[in-house]
């Protein structure tokens, strides 16, 4: 799956604006909901979605991809990798630039769906760390060294 974790791609989903975050979780103690509310933070529309809630940081949340009833450019997938393939299937009947795979969600199937209706993939990294590294926020210092690393450079 290295091929799905391209920099320029990676670059090119940060760049967008509008981000449905599937499997957004009300529960602070969760990646999704900690992800979710640092894209706010960050500037990004965030429109959740989740079956179970009506709103999620006062944001209303939508049962699924297809209910959206705006464009969305990035479907950002907190789920088990066995949702994914309806995920992509939706993400590319809406009109998605790009499916996002969090972590650990790696789903050759969902990646083909996707591929297949023109919308490009990112697959196991966290979109939070990528937008840290990229846009010079994981740095003390605040410049961007494009390396998440516990080592210091040589």
């Amino acid at each position: 799956m290295t091929e799905h974790q391209d920099v320029d791609t990676i670059k090119a989903a940060l760049a967008c604006k509008r981000i449905a975050v599937v499997g957004f979780s009300p529960n602070p103690l969760r990646a999704s909901h900690y992800v979710g509310y640092y894209l706010m933070r960050h500037g990004y529309e965030v429109v959740p979605v989740n079956p179970r809630e009506e709103s999620i940081l006062g944001l209303k949340s939508y049962a699924t991809v297809s209910d959206i009833p705006e464009p969305v450019d990035v479907v950002d997938v907190f789920r088990d990798p066995s949702a994914v393939p309806a995920i992509a299937e939706e993400s590319a009947a809406c009109g998605a630039k790009f499916l996002w795979l969090q972590y650990n969600v790696i789903s050759p199937e969902g990646v083909a769906i996707a591929e297949a209706g023109g919308v490009r993939c990112i697959v196991d990294r966290c979109i939070k760390v990528e937008h840290a590294r990229y846009l010079g926020r994981m740095h003390v210092l605040g410049f961007n060294t494009e390396v998440v690393s516990a080592r210091r450079p040589k």
